[in-house]
C-alpha cells in the first residue's frame, strides 16, 4: 500500500473537509433536530460520489461505498449539545471562525469533524481502490447520540437488519486508537412528601428536606474511599479484594463515578411545603459493576433506608421521538466494554497509524498538546459513545479514533483542528486494506458488561 499517496490525498482534500465541517456547524442540529445537517452531509455524500446514500427510519444518514457483502463501519454521531450561555462565547458559535490551525464552532470536536474525515475517508479509499475484495464501507451520520448515547446503533441492527464486522468510531480521541470505555446508567430517585401550609411547616412533610439528606449521601458515594465505614465508595472497583475478576479492567478504564444532573420538586405554591422530589443521577461505570449494583448502591445509601417507602430508585427510559417522528424505546443503560489490544480492528487502525504517522499521538497546536503529550498511543475514551450499543450490546468489534478533543466536547469555544481532519481521514482511508480477521485468537473482547435482559426490540 502506497502510504504517501493516502497522506497526500487526504492533504489535498484537507480544505474541502474544512468547507464541508463549517457548513454542519452553521446548522444547529441538538439531538432530534438533525433534519437539516443530515441533508447536508447526504448532498455532501452524493457530490462525492459514494455508490449508495440513504436516510433511515430514525433519520441515520448512511453513504455506502463498494459492492462486496461484508461491511466495514465508520459511525459519527451528527447531532450535538446545545450552546448553553451564550455569554460564555467569543463568537458566534454557529458561524465562529478559523484560523491556518483550528476551526472553532459547536460540534467541531463533538463530533461533526469525525463526519467530515469519515466522509472524504471513503472517498479516498474510491479514489486510490483501498476497499477490500467482498466488502463494502459503511459510513454512518448517527443520530441522538448526544440524548442516548447508541440508540441509533440500536435502530440500526434491529430495525435496519445491518450488522457490520467492525466498526471505526470518530468520536474525538484527541489523537489517540481507543478500544473501550466505561459505560453508563441514568438513574432516578423519587422521594414522597406531605404538603401543608408553609406558616406551619410542621403539619407537613418536606420531601426537599429528605432529598437533601439523600443528596449528601450520593455525593459520599462518589467522594468516599473504599474502606469509608459510613459509605463505601465507588473507588473499591480498582481493590482486586472487591472485584477479583475484573479489577484490572477496571484500573484501565478508570473508576465508576455519579453525579447529580437534574433535580425536580412538586409545591402547591412557594408559601406551601414541598410534596414531593426527585433527581437524576449520572452513574458511570467500570468493569465489574452491573446494572443491579448501580441501583442497589442507590437503595443501601442510608438516607434512602431511613425513608424508607417514601423513596423510589428506579431507571429511565429514553422515547422521545427522532427528527423523522419514529421511536425507539429503550432503557438508559448503556454498558461498559473493552477490546483486547491485539484485536484485529485494533491492530489495523494502530498500523495505519504507524505507518503513516508514527508510534506517538500528534498535535497541532499547544493547546491539543497539553492533552495529548505522556499519554498512550492506545488507550481509552473518558466519557461514552455509540461503542455501547456497537460492541458493549451487540458484540460488534469497535474501536476510536478521531479528530478532536475530548475536553472540547460540551464546552463553549469548541473548536477543532485541521491537522487532525486530514490525520483521521488518511487512517480510515488505510485502516480496510490492515484489517486481517484470520489473525484473531478467539474473541476480540477483553470486557462486555452485563445486559439488563429487558425486550427492547
Amino acid at each position: 500500500m502506497d502510504f504517501e499517496a493516502i497522506k497526500k490525498a487526504a492533504q489535498k482534500y484537507g480544505p474541502d473537509m474544512t468547507k464541508f465541517l463549517r457548513d454542519m456547524i452553521a446548522i444547529p442540529s441538538e439531538s432530534c433536530e438533525e433534519k437539516g445537517v443530515v441533508h447536508r452531509i447526504k448532498e455532501e455524500m452524493e457530490k462525492l460520489g459514494y455508490d449508495k446514500v440513504e436516510i433511515d427510519g430514525l433519520g441515520n444518514v448512511i453513504g455506502w461505498m463498494g459492492k462486496g457483502d461484508k461491511i466495514i463501519a465508520i459511525d459519527s454521531h451528527i447531532d450535538t449539545v446545545g450552546i448553553g450561555n451564550i455569554n460564555n462565547w467569543t463568537d458566534d458559535p454557529y458561524k465562529g471562525y478559523e484560523t491556518d490551525k483550528v476551526i472553532y464552532g459547536r460540534g467541531g470536536s463533538d463530533q461533526e469533524g469525525g463526519m467530515a474525515s469519515a466522509t472524504y475517508g471513503a472517498r479516498i479509499m474510491k479514489d486510490l481502490g483501498l476497499i477490500p475484495e467482498g466488502y463494502k464501507i459503511m459510513v454512518v451520520g448517527s443520530v441522538q447520540e448526544e440524548d442516548c448515547d447508541g440508540m441509533c446503533w440500536q435502530y440500526i441492527y434491529n430495525v435496519d437488519k445491518i450488522v457490520p464486522e467492525f466498526v471505526i468510531s470518530t468520536e474525538p480521541t484527541d489523537g489517540g486508537i481507543y478500544r473501550g470505555h466505561r459505560g453508563r446508567m441514568e438513574i432516578r430517585v423519587d422521594v414522597k412528601g406531605i404538603s401543608c401550609h408553609g406558616s406551619a411547616p410542621e403539619r407537613g412533610d418536606n420531601a426537599i428536606y429528605k432529598m437533601a439528606d439523600i443528596l449528601q449521601d450520593v455525593r459520599a458515594l462518589n467522594e468516599n474511599k473504599k474502606d469509608d465505614p459510613h459509605v463505601a465508595g465507588l473507588e473499591k472497583m480498582l481493590d482486586p479484594n472487591w472485584n477479583p475478576e475484573h479489577y484490572e479492567d477496571a484500573r484501565f478504564l478508570g473508576r465508576g463515578t455519579c453525579t447529580v444532573s437534574q433535580i425536580f420538586y412538586t409545591s402547591p405554591s412557594r408559601c406551601a411545603v414541598a410534596d414531593s422530589c426527585a433527581i437524576s443521577i449520572d452513574r458511570r461505570m467500570t468493569a465489574g459493576e452491573t446494572y443491579q449494583t448501580c441501583l442497589k448502591e442507590i437503595e443501601d445509601l442510608p438516607a434512602v433506608k431511613k425513608y424508607g417507602k417514601d423513596v423510589k430508585v428506579s431507571m429511565y427510559w429514553y422515547d422521545r421521538p427522532a427528527w423523522t417522528g419514529e421511536v425507539y424505546k429503550t432503557e438508559c443503560f448503556f454498558p461498559t466494554w473493552i477490546n483486547k489490544e491485539s484485536a484485529p480492528h485494533v491492530k489495523a487502525v494502530a498500523d495505519a497509524y504507524h505507518a503513516m504517522w508514527g508510534n506517538d499521538r500528534i498535535w497541532a497546536d499547544d493547546k491539543a498538546k497539553s492533552t495529548r503529550v505522556g499519554r498512550p498511543l492506545i488507550d481509552k475514551w473518558t466519557f461514552s459513545t455509540n461503542g455501547v450499543s456497537i460492541q458493549g450490546r451487540y458484540g460488534i468489534p469497535c474501536v476510536g479514533f478521531g479528530p478532536g478533543a475530548e475536553s472540547q466536547a460540551h464546552a463553549p469555544n469548541e473548536i477543532t483542528w485541521k491537522q487532525d481532519l486530514v490525520v483521521c481521514a488518511s487512517v480510515l482511508a488505510a485502516a480496510p486494506m490492515l484489517y486481517k480477521p484470520e489473525a484473531g485468537k478467539g474473541n476480540a473482547t477483553s470486557f462486555r458488561q452485563e445486559l439488563t435482559g429487558n425486550d427492547i426490540k
